[in-house]
């Protein structure tokens, strides 16, 4: 497994991660057994870098990664743990963004809980809260860092700007954006913003969420997976035609004999149906 660095002076993670967001039935039905399975494959070849949120499934994936590292307790060192906070509901259930500390902190206190860990290794602003420039939501964070609850912080989909700001106020480790074949927005300045500065880009999705794949999610199930449902991607015709497109990418790669989903289910089998993967570059 090849490894990136996770910010100017943060561990060495291995350059594919486990997106856990599918433990919280995300992409089908799971359970707590099948999380497990996927961890221990995680460890098996070499993956190091897991990513949970709060809101995955309200705690069920963390709890599923909490419930593993306690029945195999050296686990907790071989993995480099990110977990994210600031989705949040208003007084009247619409979903809005929290980056105040007093929210930070207490979110990051339900995870830590849930994950039966101290501290993580990395926590995201999920999303910026336009109340808080992004230099008092780098402070906000950082906050956080001296108090022990988290090794490093890092932003979630901000602008190359955003990223500059939040940097010169507190050191940033990662920025996770979507990126992949189909998804290419972060070469519009992000990927090299953090080039620059030393800062992990974690490009969460890099397999399209499985349309890169030689074994996209079958169409007769995502009516039942809301995530998907409500998805553009997966509402006809478009799923037809970026089926279309994305073959002509899996056809290539087969010939090239470096066939993303080959890898996938020859090298890391658990994950080819639970994950919704993290690369690091």
């Amino acid at each position: 497994m090849k490894t990136r660095r996770l910010g100017v002076n943060g561990p060495k993670i291995g350059c594919i991660g486990y997106g856990a967001m599918s433990f919280s039935d995300m992409y089908g039905p799971t359970n707590e057994a099948e999380s497990h399975a996927i961890l221990n494959g995680c460890r098996e070849h070499g993956i190091t870098h897991i990513d949970s949120a709060n809101i995955y499934g309200m705690g069920k994936s963390e709890n599923a990664i909490g419930t593993y590292l306690k029945a195999n307790p050296t686990a907790r060192q071989d993995f480099v743990i990110a977990t994210k906070a600031t989705i949040t509901r208003d007084p009247d259930g619409n979903r809005c963004f929290d980056n105040s500390p007093e929210h930070l902190e207490a979110e990051l206190d339900k995870s830590l809980q849930r994950l039966g860990v101290e501290s993580v290794d990395l926590f995201y602003a999920h999303r910026r809260d336009p109340r808080f420039t992004p230099e008092e939501t780098a402070e906000n964070l950082g906050l956080l860092v001296k108090k022990g609850k988290t090794r490093a912080i890092g932003l979630s989909e901000v602008s190359p700007s955003t990223l500059r700001r939040a940097f010169k106020a507190y050191p940033i480790a990662a920025v996770q954006s979507e990126y992949s074949l189909s998804t290419r927005a972060p070469d519009l300045g992000l990927v090299q913003t953090c080039a620059e500065l030393g800062v992990a880009m974690v490009a969460f999705s890099p397999v399209g969420r499985s349309l890169l794949t030689d074994n996209p999610i079958p169409r007769e199930r995502i009516p039942g997976l809301p995530f998907l449902a409500n998805n553009p991607r997966f509402i006809e015709p478009n799923l037809s035609e970026n089926l279309r497109i994305s073959s002509g990418f899996c056809a290539l790669a087969a010939q090239m004999n470096t066939c993303r989903s080959t890898l996938i289910k020859e090298k890391l089998p658990l994950l080819a149906y639970f994950g919704d993967f993290c690369a690091s570059i």
